[in-house]
């Protein structure tokens, strides 16, 4: 038996997934799962890429103990976030997480070299305070000692991948969420880095999805217990994930449903105008060149983060079915940057009901059906200004992710957005990381193939 492996992290958990063919379909086992959070670092929040990695390695060494070894293996992450390494490969600096505050006002600062309407232009990724070109702008504005002693620039599943081979590789599809990769040329804008007083040296040459990184170092294999390669896969989750939806015409929209709502189209060239720029779309880097034009929205952080307030007294289907039943139709803005790292979150959505003047939530029930709510109108909307912007109109949405079990969102989302909803792959972003493995490694001839082996492989239900 051939296997691969997914290590898909996520902003509150990671998970090492193994597949392989059988019978012509994906089959698919976690095999490993693990915890993830910020932690509280010198007053900044920060990720533990320590512990990361070694949880990394201990899900690894997991596929030796069932005796199931992979012929390759890929990391996938959230976008924007780096390590910066000096010479000698230390870490320099803290780990700062996205969702810290170090980059208010730093827009600010990168217009004064570069203004927002050329820098939409030229990489045509929408204006997100979190995006590595900000937080490179607050490294360099407070600690800019930090930018001299800095060697090399390496995005998080990246910087994992060169603990586990040696080799230092950026991959496009990530790098191209940071607001520095040229639309037009795919590649690092030079002009942009130049003008911002960032040093060449940090952006290396960019890697693509399909990539061999190399094999295992003979420390990591020794540790571990087998060798492996390392393989790019989409190593920004969303490209992984909207690798995965099961279509391959032009005729559906895509929602990328987990910590965050990734709302939009496959398109083949990007759009940089200044339409597109004032209705806040933006052109990631997918697969095969192909670009995620989307929307993003706040998505079920807001709803993860009432659970956690709660203690975890409620599971995401008891909180589900207790939205059902209350009596509530409340809204506000999901997208208001007050929601990215509220102190409380229960607080926040309570202000957010209160400024829009409706019904006040009291109970939990009442609290989560506002956010629902929420998030069906902000999807609604978003298909519109799509289909106002392409010129196109879409008869079906495929919502993939952990989100899509939702049943009850998922139905609201098909009266907001009029579409016919179809929920399903869930394990979207693994099987996006696995099957570029599998397009490497001759298993499918084309990514066509591979999502056709997808849609005969998990269901996928009409809402």
């Amino acid at each position: 038996m051939t296997y691969y492996l997914a290590v898909d992290i996520g902003a509150s958990s990671g998970r090492h997934i193994l597949a392989h063919l059988e019978n012509g379909k994906i089959v698919l086992e976690e095999v490993y799962r693990f915890k993830n959070n910020v932690d509280n670092v010198n007053g900044q929040l920060c990720w533990d890429t320590v512990r990361l990695f070694t949880e990394i390695k201990n899900g690894i060494k997991q596929c030796k103990t069932l005796g199931k070894i992979p012929v390759s293996m890929g990391i996938d992450t959230w976008g924007v976030d780096f390590v910066l390494l000096d010479e000698h490969d230390n870490l320099v600096g803290d780990t700062v997480a996205y969702r810290d505050s170090r980059t208010e006002g730093m827009d600010d600062e990168v217009y004064k070299y570069v203004p927002a309407e050329e820098l939409y232009a030229k990489t045509g990724i929408q204006k997100q305070l979190y995006n590595t070109i900000y937080q490179l702008m607050s490294i360099k504005t407070a600690h800019p000692e930090h930018l001299e002693a800095a060697d090399k620039m390496l995005m998080i599943p990246n910087y994992f991948h060169y603990l586990l081979t040696g080799n230092a590789v950026n991959e496009y599809t990530l790098a191209t969420t940071g607001n520095l990769v040229n639309a037009e040329s795919k590649d690092w804008d030079f002009d942009i880095i130049d003008r911002l007083g960032f040093p060449r040296r940090l952006f290396g040459k960019l890697g693509l999805p399909g990539d061999t990184v190399g094999d295992f170092t003979p420390a990591i294999a020794q540790e571990v217990g087998f060798s492996c390669k390392v393989v790019l896969p989409g190593t920004h989750d969303t490209a992984s994930a909207v690798a995965a939806v099961p279509a391959n015409d032009d005729d559906f929209l895509y929602i990328s449903s987990g910590t965050w709502s990734l709302l939009g189209v496959e398109r083949m060239i990007p759009d940089c105008s200044e339409q597109s720029r004032l209705l806040n779309f933006t052109n990631e880097g997918g697969i095969n060149y192909r670009f995620r034009y989307l929307k993003n929205i706040m998505g079920l952080w807001i709803i993860q983060s009432i659970k956690r307030e709660l203690k975890d007294e409620y599971g995401f289907g008891e909180l589900s079915e207790m939205a059902k039943a209350a009596d509530i139709d409340t809204v506000f803005d999901v997208d208001d940057q007050r929601l990215l790292a509220p102190a409380s979150m229960i607080e926040a959505v309570k202000v957010m009901c209160a400024e829009a003047g409706g019904k006040q939530p009291q109970t939990v029930g009442e609290l989560v059906k506002t956010v629902y709510l929420s998030l069906a109108k902000r999807y609604g909307e978003a298909v519109r200004e799509m289909e106002q912007i392409t010129g196109r109109t879409y008869t079906r949405l495929h919502i993939v992710g952990g989100g899509c079990q939702d049943g009850y969102l998922n139905k609201l989302t098909a009266e907001a957005t009029g579409l016919d909803v179809y929920a399903g792959p869930i394990e979207a972003t693994a099987l996006g990381n696995l099957m570029v493995q599998m397009l490497a490694d001759g298993v499918f001839a084309s990514l066509e193939e591979g999502r056709e082996c997808i849609g005969r492989s998990f269901d996928v239900n009409k809402v």
